[in-house]
């Protein structure tokens, strides 16, 4: 089977189809079911416009240890996952498995970290990888091989490749977790070096290579005043270890795994697991799919 391999970031899709669709959405029972109706429509959505050759859908923990020993804040300031989207969370493996599709959990490391791992024996293996992820810290995923399809409206909005990455950061891919750990990163709690925002991050990266770079050129003094804005050479170095944790923090961290067996969706299947759900507009929608495919 002919496409590149779709790996998506299930708890993403879960919280985003959550929050985004009416509690109303419910199972025979009266529970909601908005959240696994929406990540399911997401996948369809882009396998209608990226025929793949096979799915994974990745899991993993809400928050690494190692990253959380790094910076204890990290993810801190989240809310609990609410009840109505925990029930679904343990329904969604079995719900995606009946599809056909791979179910890949990263155990204590997160879904990020099983996504750039598929990514990564993917493109090692001679294959494309289509990420599909609205978490930045997959920016440092992307390659000639491996880029993140983005999700408008029911529709593809497009893809993220190295030119779309440079485009939005002024980096490129390979410096993204050094870019992280200068700007910041709100969604992880990660306050980055005070007073650097994207702009300086990009600048200051683009000049000195790396973090490793930067740090060392603010480490010296002649140095730092000909190159840096005094009050941001200071950030710098009062901030040097931090700033290394924050960079360890949004690094992908690999994990073994093999290049899944080109598969088909198996769309009765999953309807039959659906209808099991009490979703039945779910259902009637996978046995549509299937009936269009077989014409």
């Amino acid at each position: 089977m002919a496409g590149p391999l779709l790996i998506a970031d299930v708890p993403w899709l879960l919280y985003r189809a959550f929050f985004s669709l009416p509690k109303s959405i419910v199972d025979g029972d009266g529970r909601p079911v908005n959240a696994l109706l929406g990540t399911v429509n997401a996948f369809l959505t882009v396998l209608a416009e990226r025929p793949a050759r096979a799915v994974v859908a990745c899991f993993g923990s809400e928050r690494a240890a190692y990253r959380v020993r790094l910076y204890p804040p990290y993810h801190a300031h989240r809310e609990p996952m609410p009840a109505e989207l925990g029930a679904q969370w343990t329904q969604a493996p079995a719900l995606l498995q009946s599809l056909a599709w791979t179910v890949c959990d990263a155990g204590e490391l997160e879904a990020d970290d099983a996504m750039f791992s598929h990514a990564r024996a993917e493109a090692q293996a001679g294959g494309r990888a289509l990420l599909l992820t609205g978490d930045r810290d997959l920016f440092g995923a992307v390659g000639q091989r491996i880029s993140i399809v983005e999700l408008a409206k029911g529709r593809v909005a497009g893809e993220i490749g190295p030119a779309q990455v440079r485009e939005r950061y002024g980096i490129g891919p390979e410096l993204v977790p050094d870019f992280i750990a200068l700007r910041g990163d709100p969604s992880d709690g990660l306050p980055g070096a005070p007073g650097v925002g994207a702009k300086t991050a990009a600048e200051l990266l683009s000049r000195h290579g790396s973090l490793e770079g930067v740090l060392d050129a603010a480490a010296r003094p002649v140095r730092a005043a000909r190159e840096m804005r005094p009050r941001i050479a200071d950030a710098l170095r009062e901030n040097a270890e931090q700033l290394r944790a924050f960079k360890e923090i949004a690094t992908l961290q690999p994990i073994d795994v093999e290049p899944p067996a080109d598969r088909a969706t198996d769309l009765l299947a999953g309807a039959r697991s659906a209808r099991e759900l009490g979703m039945n507009r779910l259902a009637g929608r996978l046995e549509q799919l299937a009936s269009s495919r077989s014409a």
